[in-house]
């Protein structure tokens, strides 16, 4: 087993054709054949289907493909950390960031980081914290942003931010930051909830169930998006933290008040992989995420959020 099998499989298995796999991995059509074919004969097993529509990855394939694309992304990585400029840092660094928090962070972080460190290439992903937290389990990402999670045998989660949850309504419905709603007048509303299992879900129903109020449930989805263009168009009002909505409050399109009775809060941490070694670059880009974090909260760009910890690179914690 070889890189350039291994670039063969990875190749193949996204484009669906060893015709034009070969022409992006610059070689002719039989040579990346033969290094499938060595490949499967060295493990015994068939990676792909040849079918009409294509080649297209077996159950074993699939397992092969997953692993070889990690495999050669540590390897792009170790090259770009092994040789880099005198006095600069390289290096690539993929980075989680809630979906509810992209919109306020993607774009500083990137700003920032290509100013003072060019030789960092950042990879960004958005997802749900339970994603996230899958992925940088798997080795996927080098960071992430997650929320209500203590630090597991596999990581290392740095508090950061504890933030109120506020109820989101049509624009006509004149909710406002200086007037907390009650939970139980919010859950009179038919509600766009996220879906059953999500981790925002959890912390609704632990308030529902605190303020003994039944929510009428009107429509459930997975996308923070989709809540907000729902609720725009009159199907019913919504929770969300405060960051994901605080620009469609001030555009008018939404309006929104912190919930009460009970309050309602969720603390998004910095979460490290434990036990593995911290390139140079992942610790600029932690502490850069952090230092955008705390200027937005400073900054009152991140509604009813506090900043918690103390003010020290994330790599301290050994990420």
């Amino acid at each position: 087993m070889d890189i350039k099998q291994l670039r063969a499989i990875v190749t193949v298995a996204e484009v669906g054709s060893v015709t034009r796999a070969a022409e992006l991995l610059h070689l002719v059509q039989p040579a990346v054949t033969r290094q499938i074919r060595t490949l499967e004969q060295e493990l015994g097993i068939d990676l792909f289907e040849r079918t009409g529509q294509g080649m297209r990855p077996t159950e074993a394939g699939a397992i092969m493909v997953d692993r070889a694309r990690r495999a050669l992304g540590e390897l792009e990585r170790a090259r770009a950390e092994v040789q880099p400029a005198p006095g600069v840092v390289t290096g690539i660094v993929t980075v989680g960031l809630l979906e509810s928090t992209s919109d306020l962070l993607a774009e500083p972080l990137v700003t920032a980081v290509a100013r003072a460190h060019p030789g960092v290439e950042l990879r960004l992903m958005t997802a749900y914290s339970g994603h996230l937290q899958q992925w940088l389990d798997d080795g996927d990402l080098d960071l992430a942003l997650l929320y209500n999670l203590d630090s597991t045998p596999s990581l290392n989660a740095r508090p950061l931010v504890r933030e109120q949850l506020w109820a989101v309504a049509p624009a006509s419905a004149g909710l406002r930051a200086d007037r907390p709603v009650p939970f139980a007048e919010a859950a009179a509303h038919p509600l766009v909830m996220p879906a059953s299992g999500h981790a925002l879900r959890r912390l609704i129903d632990a308030a529902a169930a605190r303020s003994g109020a039944a929510m009428d449930i009107a429509l459930q989805t997975n996308s923070m998006r989709v809540q907000k263009q729902l609720v725009r168009a009159g199907h019913g009002w919504t929770v969300l933290p405060g960051v994901g909505i605080a620009e469609d409050v001030a555009l008018g399109t939404l309006s929104a008040a912190p919930l009460s009775e009970p309050d309602v809060r969720r603390s998004i941490v910095l979460g490290t992989p434990r036990f593995t070694r911290v390139p140079p670059a992942v610790e600029i880009v932690a502490r850069e995420l952090v230092l955008q974090i705390n200027t937005a909260v400073e900054q009152g760009r991140w509604p009813s959020a506090q900043v918690q910890g103390v003010d020290r690179s994330p790599a301290a914690d050994g990420p």
